[in-house]
């Protein structure tokens, strides 16, 4: 009990800083788009995280989010944002450490990503537009899921030489 005590006395997590490491809008057909009033954009939403390490068990991890809105084949607007945090993460072990950087650390940084892109989506006089909350628990679930497939795919002689990413 003491051991499990003093391990859990050792973790430690904090948010160093928060930051945008990277933002861009295109709308590339204004004014011309203002001009419709009933429109009905289709939405892409393309979202992924990585994760960089740095000195003194500070981490940087990079949430970025791609969002496109289309009628029929004309892009309305263009949005990708890399919201990025600097964590400080020590006494974790790997299966723990993956779980923060994978889940904990990019929930930490949605609701930042999202404020940015509403703005910028407003300031470019279109309608509001609100990301709907994610579950990055379940996402990052199913993206080691999919990686232990493909892992014991492999090791079942039906891998094609390709290298699981982690």
């Amino acid at each position: 009990m003491a051991e499990n005590e003093q391990k859990a006395a050792n973790k430690q997590l904090a948010i160093q800083k928060i930051y945008i490491k990277d933002f861009s809008f295109e709308s590339p057909h204004t004014p011309q788009v203002f001009a419709k009033t009933d429109w009905s954009p289709k939405t892409d939403l393309n979202l992924r995280s990585s994760h960089t390490a740095g000195a003194e068990n500070n981490h940087e991890v990079v949430l970025t989010i791609a969002i496109e809105a289309k009628e029929a084949d004309k892009t309305i607007f263009l949005v990708e944002l890399h919201q990025a945090g600097l964590f400080h993460i020590a006494g974790y072990n790997d299966e723990e450490f993956k779980a923060l950087v994978g889940s904990f650390c990019p929930t930490i940084l949605f609701p930042y990503a999202r404020e940015a892109i509403a703005s910028i989506i407003s300031r470019g006089g279109f309608p509001e537009f609100v990301l709907q909350p994610i579950n990055f628990d379940a996402l990052y679930a199913q993206g080691m899921a999919q990686v232990r497939a493909r892992a014991e795919a492999e090791s079942n002689g039906g891998g094609g030489g390709g290298a699981a990413a982690h």
